[in-house]
């Protein structure tokens, strides 16, 4: 009924002619009996045909990019993005010389002539963080296979219950699933030999994910449905209220007709999720002030958990980037994001009412 924890780093070797390297029973080659257990429960759960588990969404990103570019390639990526996504792909991948292009993932008819005849890949996140933009998904997936590219998606926002890209002609994506904010961890998941090559790098580069976070990882998706359906409900009666209040500026969520992408959001996704951001009224002083006076939500970075957690991302998820960098993008100083959890709709709700008031 509950998975052991497999703490064994390494395993008796049983011989046999021909055997490969990154088939020998090992810790750091992410074929544990946790690995192989939850490689089978992530490609089930997103309709792909593998999957493999990584020690960081980072991790697992790096690893894809590294595994499926190399120097003298180039990509196009969305423009905003995760800031450590970004980071690694304007100071990491460039020194390695893997160049890109960014692109509006809103405006496919800008793409075709950021191509060059060395472009291998198109990257994109389903929501975007921190602006839960929501770019032409559909669009993306026919444009990467018209023109033999890779297809990438960030899936962290929406999770598999939400959206599932691969049915979307994705080839592989990430994202985050336990829920308990007591691991971190990455998943690349898609077709086969797309993850073979990822595996290969990540054997290389060493982002194996422990069995125990394998343990809790399993364990966590036994609830993964459940959490994000309280989630997708609360998100939602949060959004409506931020909206509805005249301390707010502007809501960030695609489950409120005023998203610009609602329609599409409809159509693609079978939840709103949990993530949300917004500006106060007041600018930076009243974001500083207003997640002092919030008494249930936790003032911390990541997202996912069964309690809520507020940030401001120019501090945390996007300080990397420069202000001017992050104007360009409208992540603004006083924009907060919200990561709702599990506590009741009304309790949240009221939290907000007094903090705001």
């Amino acid at each position: 009924m509950s998975l052991p924890i497999f703490q064994s780093s390494t395993y008796e070797f049983g011989g046999g002619k021909g055997t490969d390297y990154h088939d020998l029973k090992y810790i750091r080659l992410n074929n544990t009996p946790n690995h192989l257990a939850l490689h089978a429960k992530l490609a089930a759960l997103e309709g792909g045909e593998a999957a493999l588990v990584a020690a960081s969404g980072m991790a697992a990103i790096s690893t894809t990019l590294l595994a499926l570019l190399s120097a003298g390639d180039h990509f196009l990526i969305q423009e905003c993005l995760y800031g450590g996504t970004r980071d690694l792909v304007t100071k990491d991948l460039t020194a390695y010389g893997i160049t890109h292009t960014f692109v509006d993932p809103d405006r496919p008819q800008t793409w075709k002539q950021a191509l060059r005849p060395n472009t291998k890949a198109f990257y994109l996140e389903s929501l975007s963080n921190p602006l839960l933009q929501m770019g032409d998904l559909e669009a993306a997936a026919r444009f990467a296979k018209e023109h033999g590219l890779i297809s990438l998606i960030d899936n962290t926002f929406p999770s598999p219950v939400n959206l599932r890209p691969l049915e979307l002609g994705f080839d592989s994506g990430t994202k985050y699933l336990n829920g308990h904010s007591d691991i971190v961890c990455g998943a690349v998941i898609g077709k086969k030999d797309l993850v073979h090559r990822v595996k290969l790098k990540l054997d290389h580069l060493g982002g194996s994910l422990d069995p125990h976070a394998c343990f809790l990882l399993h364990r966590g998706l036994k609830t993964l449905a459940v959490r994000v359906e309280r989630q997708n409900e609360t998100g939602l009666a949060l959004a409506k209220f931020l909206e509805g209040s005249g301390a707010v500026a502007k809501v960030n969520y695609p489950g409120l007709r005023s998203h610009p992408r609602h329609a599409r959001a409809r159509k693609l996704l079978d939840g709103f999720g949990g993530m949300l951001s917004f500006e106060p009224k007041g600018g930076v002083k009243a974001a500083e002030k207003l997640l002092k006076k919030l008494t249930l939500p936790i003032v911390a970075p990541s997202l996912g958990g069964v309690e809520s957690l507020v940030t401001r991302p120019c501090t945390t998820s996007h300080s990397g980037l420069t202000a001017e960098e992050r104007a360009r993008l409208g992540v603004t100083d006083s924009l907060v994001r919200v990561s709702v959890g599990l506590e009741a709709a009304e309790d949240l709700i009221e939290d907000f009412r007094q903090a705001l008031r």
